[in-house]
């Protein structure tokens, strides 16, 4: 990993308070609302895709070599771990923004249970849909700022409850999958 582990000792990039707080209103005014999120992913062979979000570059997924892969890319779990990683770290500092509170340092660590002892469905072991997936997922936030030990694990707290990825692991989410 390649993970800063200094404090920075100097604010991470702040974010538009202002532009948070339109955006925190225009949610009370419309608690309902929702949007709609689009990628495409193309498959590239050997357990390699290349997954396409509006104008950014692919985002590789790979397996490793004892799952069959070439291991050019994190593994699926791996970017969903991940995407639960940037998911907190949006939250906890927009949470720590709204309470005025700056941050110094923010990082993510997280280990998730996991097996696949169906091979992907490719005849393996027989097992019912909530016993395949992850099984359990530790999140170690570690968070630095000008706030009180008791500040900061309040704003952990509640970006938790609020995150989307966090959410998505917590519920079960209706999903359909179908030939085109």
């Amino acid at each position: 990993m390649n993970a800063v582990t200094e404090p920075l000792n100097t604010p991470v990039k702040p974010i538009d308070a202002v532009g948070l707080a339109a955006f925190a209103e225009k949610g009370r005014n419309n608690p309902n609302s929702r949007g709609t999120i689009k990628t495409k992913t193309v498959y590239d062979g050997q357990f390699r895709s290349l997954s396409f979000s509006g104008h950014h570059e692919a985002v590789v997924v790979d397996e490793p070599p004892h799952l069959f892969g070439q291991d050019t890319a994190p593994a699926p779990s791996e970017v969903l771990l991940s995407a639960l990683g940037g998911c907190l770290c949006v939250g906890i500092h927009a949470v720590a923004t709204a309470r005025k509170v700056t941050l110094t340092k923010m990082e993510i660590e997280m280990e998730g249970d996991i097996g696949n002892p169906a091979a992907w469905g490719a005849f393996g072991a027989d097992k019912q849909a909530q016993d395949m997936g992850f099984q359990a997922v530790r999140v170690k936030v570690i968070v630095e700022g000008d706030a009180s030990r008791e500040v900061l694990d309040e704003i952990v707290a509640h970006a938790n409850f609020c995150s989307p990825m966090a959410n998505c692991f917590r519920n079960p989410i209706p999903m359909e999958v179908s030939l085109a």
